[in-house]
């Protein structure tokens, strides 16, 4: 009778067994985004809403964040796994704080041009860089276009210029109504903020900074590296699953705002659909990122990179680029070949 019930009931069990080993396989990973849930976070929210994830045997949570400043240092506190950050704010973190146990590290490029630039009211007269001599620029003080400002103003020979600070909510506001002559800001984020402020888009200067000699990298996945160290596996398949998403992302852009309503239903569809393909346009298919491939730097760039954010940022030690960047998780260079040629 028992070994009748054994037999019965032994398919059930292995089964059972199978489900829990399946289970136990799988990876949590906590990620942290730059900014709000806003156009370009589809880039992470679609792998999660189509299972690419899921089917990389990864346990996947996406959480909106609040600077890049603030993604790192969480990173490296433990408090999630992954994030997303302008590279300048990771080399910043390193450079200043050497001894740092568990420093993050970059593991795949996305904005491969950092989004960052100046941006003007054609009535204030501002054309061009040098028209910045002896005005007034606002922007957060953690604003990564005014953190790098340096950089762009030894490359373009801007004497001087005086700094108003102000909450991130007000940037935008205070250049429409003239409190400042400029700001700095994400072009997909300020310009589109002007616009929802009344100001017309053939009525902004733009100065992107990669136009005006500033060849910084922009936005990077970053690590844990103790992740990287104990689970590399886990890595490589967040990265391959991303890959699949952003090649969705960037060949279905307006459908892809769906899974950020999804996390937030009171966004502006349009709105966010046009800061999406924005984004993709200037700083994820761009020239650059064709010409290097997607996800992937060059080293002598990210060397001067290195050197330039040092300086700029007037760090207590010099940057290694070496320590910031790992690119061992990465995809092939044909799984990364995601970009379509523009037309």
């Amino acid at each position: 009778m028992l070994k009748t019930l054994a037999s019965r009931f032994a398919p059930a069990l292995v089964l059972a067994a199978a489900c829990g080993l399946a289970q136990a396989q799988t990876t949590p990973i906590k990620f942290i985004l730059d900014w709000r849930f806003e156009g370009p976070s589809a880039l992470f929210l679609t792998p999660v809403a189509k299972g690419y994830f899921k089917d990389a045997k990864l346990d996947v949570s996406v959480d909106a964040g609040n600077g890049s400043g603030g993604a790192v240092t969480r990173v490296a506190a433990g408090t999630y796994d992954m994030g997303f950050a302008d590279l300048a704010a990771l080399m910043e973190f390193h450079a200043n704080n050497p001894d740092a146990a568990n420093k993050p590290v970059a593991v795949m490029m996305v904005y491969n041009n950092t989004p960052a630039s100046v941006m003007a009211l054609k009535k204030s007269g501002i054309q061009k860089p040098a028209d910045l001599n002896g005005k007034k620029l606002g922007a957060p003080v953690f604003d990564a276009g005014r953190r790098a400002f340096p950089i762009f103003q030894k490359a373009n020979g801007i004497a001087n210029v005086t700094w108003t600070a102000m909450d991130p909510p007000l940037r935008e506001t205070m250049l429409a109504r003239g409190d400042v002559d400029a700001i700095t800001g994400f072009t997909f984020t300020s310009l589109l903020n002007l616009e929802a402020r009344g100001v017309k888009a053939a009525d902004v200067v733009v100065l992107p900074y990669p136009d005006y000699g500033v060849k910084l990298y922009g936005n990077a996945i970053i690590v844990s590296p103790k992740l990287l160290k104990e689970n590399p596996a886990a890595v490589k398949a967040f990265l391959l699953a991303f890959t699949k998403g952003a090649r969705d992302v960037i060949a279905k852009p307006d459908a892809a705002i769906e899974f950020v309503k999804q996390r937030d239903g009171i966004i502006n569809v349009a709105l966010e659909q046009r800061r999406l393909r924005l984004a993709i346009d200037t700083v994820i298919n761009s020239p650059d990122a064709r010409a290097e491939g997607f996800g992937q730097i060059l080293a002598p760039r990210l060397s001067l990179m290195a050197s330039q954010v040092s300086d700029a940022f007037n760090t207590k030690t010099r940057v290694d680029p070496n320590a910031i960047w790992d690119g061992s998780a990465l995809p092939t260079r044909a799984e990364l070949n995601i970009l379509p040629a523009r037309k």
